[in-house]
C-alpha cells in the first residue's frame, strides 16, 4: 500500500492463532468486513517453533476449532505440527482473510475509529479483537544476567531439543507442564534437576480415559461462574495451573531430580531456596509468560502490563476485544478447544455494536 492511502475494515483482528481464526470463523458466518492480522511467515508458526517432541496434552477430540473437527482419533494426541497443518487447513477451508507478516507495532483511537499500524501499514477499524494468544513475553527472573557466560541459558519458547544443551547437568526452572516434559527430555542424556513449586496434578482417575471426563468437566464447570471455577482461578493465579496428563511421579521416574524454588546467583551457579548451588552446564527458564500491551495506547490499559475488561469486553475503549486470554471465561479459555466459546460471544457482542454504529462499509482505500 502506498504512502498516504487508508485501509479501512469494519473489524481488525490481531493474532492469526486459535483465538483469531475462530474468532474469524464467527466474524466471516455473519458477514462481517475483516481482516485477521499474524506476524507469523506462515498459519501456525506458532506451533511450529515450539520444542520439537511436543504433543498437545488435550485430546484430538478436544482439539478442533468452530466448523472443522481435528483430523485424528478422538483420543490421539496431536504433535505440534499436526496442529500447525490443521490450522494452516482451516485457513484454506472457510477462506479467511490472513495477512501474514503484519507484527503490530501500535494500536490507538484516532476520530472515532481504531488504527493499527503493522508492516508499514496503517489499517482502521470500528472495532479490534485481541487474539494474540496466552501471554506472548517470557518471563525470566531478573537474577539470569548474573549466571556464569559458560551456563547456556534457554527459554522453554527457545527450547527445540535436548541437542541443545551442553554436556553436563541440566536445571529447568519452573515445574508447570512444559517445565516437567522439557526436564523429562534432558533427563535421557543430562543429569537433569527440576526447580520450583508443585502446581498440583490432575488425579489420574479423573483423567482416565484420555481426559474425556476433565476436559468436559473443565469446560463445563471450571468456569467464572461457578463457586468451584472461581477458587480453581484464585489457585491458578496465585500458583499456576496442574499437571495434565503426566504425574510429578512419571517425573521423578524418568530421572529427574526434584529441587526447591532457584532464588538467585552464588559465583555465577543458581542458588536453591535451601541453599544449595547446583553446578549445570544449562538453565532452562519454564517460568511463564508475561503479557505485553504496551503497543496498545489506550484507556483501560495500566503501566504494568494488565487489561481491565469483562470477559474480554474492555472497559473504557468501546469495540475493543479480547479472545484467548487465560480464564477469560473459564478455565480452557487459552486452550484450543475452549477459545470457541469466547469467540462466538465476543462476534456476538461485537455485531450488536455493529449495528448501533450504522450501516456496514467495506475496505476501503483513500479516494475511492
Amino acid at each position: 500500500m502506498s504512502e498516504g492511502t487508508r485501509e479501512r475494515h469494519e473489524v481488525i483482528v490481531i493474532g492469526g492463532g486459535q483465538a483469531g481464526l475462530a474468532t474469524g470463523y464467527f466474524l466471516s458466518r455473519r458477514g462481517v468486513d475483516f481482516v485477521v492480522l499474524d506476524a507469523n511467515a506462515r498459519t501456525g508458526d506458532t506451533w511450529r517453533n515450539r520444542w520439537d517432541s511436543l504433543r498437545l496434552f488435550t485430546p484430538a477430540v478436544h482439539d478442533g476449532l468452530p466448523g472443522l473437527p481435528f483430523p485424528a482419533a478422538a483420543n490421539a494426541f496431536p504433535t505440534k505440527d499436526e496442529m500447525a497443518d490443521y490450522l494452516e487447513e482451516y485457513v484454506r477451508r472457510f477462506d479467511l482473510p490472513v495477512r501474514h507478516g503484519m507484527a503490530v507495532e501500535g494500536l490507538t483511537a484516532e476520530d472515532g475509529h481504531y488504527v493499527v499500524t503493522a508492516g508499514g501499514q496503517r489499517l482502521e477499524a470500528d472495532q479490534v479483537v485481541v487474539a494474540t494468544g496466552a501471554y506472548p513475553v517470557a518471563r525470566v527472573p531478573a537474577f539470569a544476567s548474573e549466571l556464569a557466560p559458560r551456563i547456556r541459558q534457554l527459554t522453554a519458547a527457545e527450547y527445540r531439543n535436548a541437542g541443545q544443551l551442553l554436556d553436563g547437568g541440566v536445571l529447568v526452572v519452573g515445574a508447570g507442564n512444559s517445565g516437567a516434559e522439557i526436564a523429562m527430555e534432558a533427563a535421557a542424556g543430562h543429569q537433569t534437576w527440576l526447580s520450583g513449586r508443585g502446581t498440583g496434578q490432575v488425579p489420574a482417575p479423573v483423567y482416565a480415559a484420555n481426559g474425556r471426563f476433565f476436559w468436559w468437566f473443565a469446560s463445563h464447570i471450571l468456569t467464572r461462574n461457578t463457586p468451584i471455577g472461581r477458587k480453581a482461578l484464585t489457585k491458578i493465579e496465585s500458583g499456576g495451573g496442574p499437571l495434565i496428563r503426566l504425574r510429578m511421579a512419571d517425573v521423578v521416574a524418568a530421572g529427574v531430580e526434584r529441587a526447591p524454588r532457584t532464588v538467585g546467583v552464588r559465583e555465577g551457579r543458581p542458588l536453591l531456596d535451601d541453599g544449595r548451588v547446583l553446578d549445570v552446564s544449562n538453565v532452562v527458564w519454564a517460568t511463564g509468560f508475561a503479557a505485553d500491551y504496551s503497543w496498545i495506547r489506550l484507556p483501560g490499559f495500566g503501566d504494568d502490563g494488565t487489561v481491565t475488561h469483562e470477559r474480554g469486553v474492555v472497559t473504557g475503549s468501546p469495540g475493543l476485544y479480547f479472545v484467548g486470554l487465560p480464564f477469560q471465561s473459564g478455565f480452557t479459555s487459552a486452550f484450543i478447544g475452549g477459545v470457541e466459546r469466547d469467540a462466538r460471544r465476543i462476534v456476538d457482542v461485537l455485531a450488536t455494536a455493529r449495528h448501533r454504529l450504522g450501516t456496514p462499509h467495506r475496505a476501503t482505500a483513500a479516494g475511492e
